[in-house]
């Protein structure tokens, strides 16, 4: 994993204040230090909070598919059906069973009340009350039994039409119409496209201000711009070989341009540093040399050659060859005419 420090500038447009050269009447700018939080900057992964994989939980033959790879589902959403014929009978001979088993208890149970009577009339002898007794509670045991099997016939028919368990993209489909499928067997995958968060390593010298400030942004790579980070989970133990701390950043609902899978910067404020600034229209660059016009106090010229850092926004940050308070000229082309201008009246 590759690990930035980076800076951003606030209100970058607002250091420019254009002058004029006497001589030539040029814009000019003076070279400014700013105040700029210090970044650092880690590679993240974009996933799903909200990924699962529907599989089959009876067996039998597919009757048909309603959704494919990147259709939308919306929760509730009939996604598969499984021949049901089968378990169609199952349900009608679970329900037979379970009228025959009422039809018995009662039976039983007229039987155990009549015998209780002559029970107490002394009319039949404790065996075969006891007998009687016997048979109601198998008869109950079977009422509950059949029940149970009525119950399991409902679920297994259910199960035949299966149902979007949230709403969400579709991203792999494993099945056709026509497959004959077990228990287990893998139907169709998708996440939720809302819910979204980044995974990231953090070093162990940067954690500490992540920890205190809980503050971090995720940027898209091809185009800088920010995603909002709605919590901040810290994982309280570290990776004994990089020394850095798992962090997962739960994303605000994203936009369609987020996908699991993508690579994306997290940026943490660690600090405050200040850079020297020129714009980026001021710098000359030809072939491996990068310089700028300076003019001095007494509105001479001169090309000065200057090592540039990073850019922000139309802002260069020069890292060496010029100090803060010099001017330089905003237009190069038309410095570097009245450079030479200069130089001729000079000769």
């Amino acid at each position: 994993m590759r690990y930035l420090y980076r800076l951003i500038l606030p209100g970058i447009g607002l250091l420019a204040t254009s002058a004029a050269i006497a001589a030539g009447n040029l814009p000019t700018v003076v070279a400014t230090r700013v105040e700029m939080p210090l970044e650092y900057q880690v590679d993240g992964v974009v996933e799903a909070r909200r990924k699962a994989t529907i599989s089959a939980e009876v067996a039998g033959k597919i009757e048909a598919v309603y959704f494919d790879v990147d259709d939308a589902v919306q929760q509730g959403d009939v996604v598969l059906r499984i021949r049901d014929l089968e378990y169609r009978s199952r349900l009608e001979q679970a329900r037979a069973a379970l009228a025959e088993a009422e039809a018995n208890l009662q039976e039983m149970q007229l039987e155990y009340d009549r015998n209780q009577d002559l029970r107490r009339q002394k009319l039949i002898s404790q065996a075969v009350f006891d007998k009687t007794s016997a048979s109601l509670k198998a008869a109950q045991a079977r009422m509950t039994s059949a029940q149970a099997e009525l119950a399991k016939a409902r679920e297994q028919l259910g199960h035949t039409v299966v149902r979007a368990p949230y709403s969400g993209v579709v991203v792999e489909r494993q099945v056709e119409p026509g497959e004959y499928v077990r228990p287990g067997q893998a139907f169709m995958t998708g996440y939720a496209p809302d819910q979204l968060r980044v995974d990231v390593n953090v070093s162990q010298s940067v954690i500490a201000s992540l920890r205190s400030g809980r503050k971090a942004r995720v940027v898209l790579l091809e185009d800088g711009n920010r995603v909002e980070v709605e919590r901040i989970t810290i994982h309280p133990f570290a990776d004994s070989k990089s020394h850095s701390f798992p962090v997962r950043l739960d994303l605000a609902p994203a936009t369609s341009r987020l996908f699991p899978g993508m690579l994306v910067k997290v940026v943490v404020d660690i600090g405050d540093t200040s850079r020297l600034l020129v714009p980026g229209q001021a710098m000359v660059s030809r072939s491996e040399i990068n310089a700028v016009y300076v003019e001095d106090e007494a509105g001479r010229l001169s090309l000065r050659q200057v090592r540039p850092g990073t850019r922000y926004g139309d802002q260069i940050e020069i890292l060496a060859g010029l100090d803060a308070g010099e001017t330089i000229v905003l237009d190069p082309v038309r410095a570097g005419i009245e450079l030479k201008r200069q130089r001729d009246s000079d000769q």
